[in-house]
C-alpha cells in the first residue's frame, strides 16, 4: 500500500513569528517603485520590490560592511522562484558573475547580474538567518531576522510566500576552505559599492 505524501506539510504558512516595521512600511502599496527613486532600508528591516521585465534594480551597500539577503520571486507565481540550488549547477560555480543569469527553480531566468563594483565575493550557500536560529545562540523572545523580513516584506504589499529559500547573500564572505570547513570572514565590500540586476521575468 503506498503513503500519499502532501506537500503542503511542509509548507510555510507566510507568517512572521514576530514583527517589526518592515510590516508597515512598504515602499508602496503594491510595491512598485518610483522610478529613479532611492530607498533606504533599515538596519534588521527587508523591503519587497515589484519588477517588470526589462525593469534594472540597483542594490547600494551604504556602508560597505553590511550583508543583504535577497531573494526573487515570480510576481505570477510565487511557487516559483530565484533558487541557489539550481543557479550553481546551471553557472558551474559557486558565486555568479557579470552577466550571468541567475534561474529558478524551473531553470528560467528571472535576473541577470549587470554590474558590481564591490570585488564579487557573494554567498549562496548559507540559509537565511530565524528565529530558531537567534535561540540557539541564546536569545530569549524575539529577534529580527532575515526570515521574518521576508514574510513581512511580502505581507505588506498583500503576497504571502509558501516558503522561504534559501538566499542569494550579498556581500557576505564565507569561502570554503581546503578541510572543507566554511570560514567565517568579515566583507570585502566598501561604502557605496552596488550590484544591478535586470529582471528577465515579472518578479517581486
Amino acid at each position: 500500500m503506498s503513503e500519499r505524501i502532501t506537500a503542503f506539510a511542509c509548507e510555510d504558512n507566510g507568517e512572521p513569528d514576530g514583527t517589526n516595521a518592515t510590516l508597515t512600511s512598504p515602499i508602496s502599496q503594491d510595491g512598485r517603485p518610483e522610478r529613479s527613486n532611492t530607498y533606504l532600508i533599515p538596519a534588521r528591516h527587508g523591503r519587497a520590490v515589484r519588477l517588470d521585465q526589462g525593469q534594472h534594480l540597483k542594490i547600494i551597500n551604504t556602508y560597505g560592511t553590511q550583508v543583504c539577503d535577497m531573494w526573487a520571486f515570480h510576481a505570477h507565481s510565487l511557487r516559483e522562484f530565484l533558487s541557489m540550488e539550481h543557479v550553481r549547477p546551471w553557472l558551474n560555480r559557486m558565486t555568479p558573475r557579470i552577466g550571468d543569469p541567475l534561474v529558478t527553480n524551473r531553470r528560467r531566468p528571472i535576473l541577470t547580474l549587470l554590474e558590481d563594483t564591490s570585488p564579487g565575493i557573494h554567498d549562496t550557500t548559507i540559509a537565511s538567518c530565524d528565529i530558531y536560529r537567534y535561540h540557539t545562540l541564546g536569545v530569549e523572545g524575539y529577534h529580527d531576522n532575515c526570515a521574518d523580513n521576508l514574510r513581512m516584506a511580502l505581507k505588506a504589499i498583500k503576497l504571502r510566500t509558501p516558503e522561504v529559500p534559501s538566499p542569494f547573500n550579498l556581500w557576505m564572505n564565507t569561502p570554503y576552505k581546503p578541510d572543507g570547513m566554511i570560514d567565517w570572514l568579515p566583507t570585502v565590500s566598501k561604502k557605496g559599492d552596488y550590484i544591478v540586476f535586470r529582471a528577465e521575468l515579472d518578479c517581486v
